[in-house]
């Protein structure tokens, strides 16, 4: 593996669901720590502050590292867990799942169960099962047994699944590509930056509890206050069978990473928004233009570009299938040019072309 692969490995393998990021928040923090002053909003986003040739603007690029998971809401008498979602999980995704819940004695290993096929009606045959009829088993057959492995109520439950280099060697498959992709495009880039001039000062931060309603954008954007921001995301690929993509552009792994021209959270900037493809047209690099409001749920950019008067921002966005699984799927070819993307506009960003994304 290369050291964007090891990264990619560390990072979607680590433990962060929203509001117990504390694992990931180390990795992300280990290898920012190198580039730049580190910081924290009170919430525990991290911040790193690289200057350049100038300290203004202030460039934002923001990616979230919480992840979706559960927490232990109910233990049974029979010692099967209940859970709550922390994040938006589609219920036919989880059934027979592995997920590991951390305890104050260390991890437990359990599976997601509901009534096997065998006890089923045909009337329940064919109902989808909903997440309040499943629980997770590890394996204990008394609510004493589950006290004694350490489990309790509120512990934090995440996804299990190993970082996995597919058979063509360019896409990967692991969970949390939402959005540890976006962190590892972060740190990456500030690397880069390490010996490239920008007429800037540049922060990288990753946020916290972005899947439970932008929270760490929310505060960090505060510590910042910046006067543009790219949020960084993984966002849903439709290149599958089945994605009902008649009429509609198709986002594919492979073809570059994905600039956002309207969100129903958030329209972005257009003179950001411009200066990304003008960058993309000129260098060579590829991208995809996404304007389809049918895409649900919301980015750090919906909070970050309403702080204070006003912040030009964008969304630029790897296409990851499957998202809000155990088993995504992203293409190196992606991740690479949404770097050089990354550095041709922070290079470009000086204050100048900053005023004049305000300027009305």
């Amino acid at each position: 593996m290369d050291d964007v692969e090891v990264l990619l490995k560390e990072l979607t393998e680590a433990s962060g669901i929203s509001g117990h990021e504390t694992e990931v928040r180390r990795l992300v923090q280990n290898h920012l720590g190198p580039l730049g002053e580190i910081s924290h909003d009170k919430l525990g986003s991290v911040i790193c502050r690289k200057c350049g040739e100038k300290s203004e603007p202030k460039i934002m690029i923001a990616a979230h590292m919480d992840e979706i998971g559960f927490v232990v809401s109910h233990v049974t008498k029979e010692g099967f867990l209940r859970f709550a979602a922390l994040g938006g999980w589609w219920d036919q995704v989880l059934l027979a799942q592995r997920v590991t819940i951390k305890t104050t004695q260390g991890d437990v290993v359990g599976t997601i169960g509901a009534k096997p096929p065998h006890l089923l009606s045909d009337e329940e045959r064919r109902k989808l099962v909903e997440k309040n009829d499943m629980y997770i088993d590890i394996g204990a057959t008394s609510r004493e047994e589950v006290e004694k492995a350490g489990v309790g109520v509120a512990d934090p439950i995440l996804p299990t699944s190993g970082f996995t280099i597919l058979a063509n060697g360019r896409t990967y498959l692991a969970k949390a590509f939402d959005d540890r992709a976006g962190c590892a495009l972060a740190i990456t880039t500030m690397k880069r930056m390490v010996s490239i001039s920008h007429p800037n000062t540049l922060f990288a931060v990753a946020t916290v509890q972005e899947e439970v309603g932008l929270r760490g954008a929310t505060t960090s954007v505060k510590v910042v206050d910046p006067d543009v921001a790219i949020v960084l995301e993984g966002t849903a690929a439709n290149d599958m069978p089945g994605a009902g993509n008649e009429g509609h552009q198709v986002l594919k792994l492979g073809a570059g990473p994905v600039v956002t021209f309207y969100r129903q959270d958030m329209i972005p900037n257009h003179q950001l928004r411009s200066l990304l493809i003008d960058i993309a047209k000129r260098e060579g690099i590829p991208v995809q233009i996404r304007a389809d409001g049918r895409v649900r749920g919301g980015t750090d950019g919906a909070a970050i570009h309403l702080h204070g008067s006003g912040v030009p921002t964008v969304v630029l966005s790897l296409p990851v299938r499957y998202v809000h699984s155990h088993g995504a799927i992203m293409h190196r070819d992606d991740f690479d040019a949404a770097v050089e993307l990354l550095i041709g506009a922070i290079r470009e960003l000086d204050q100048k072309a900053v005023t004049g994304m305000t300027a009305w």
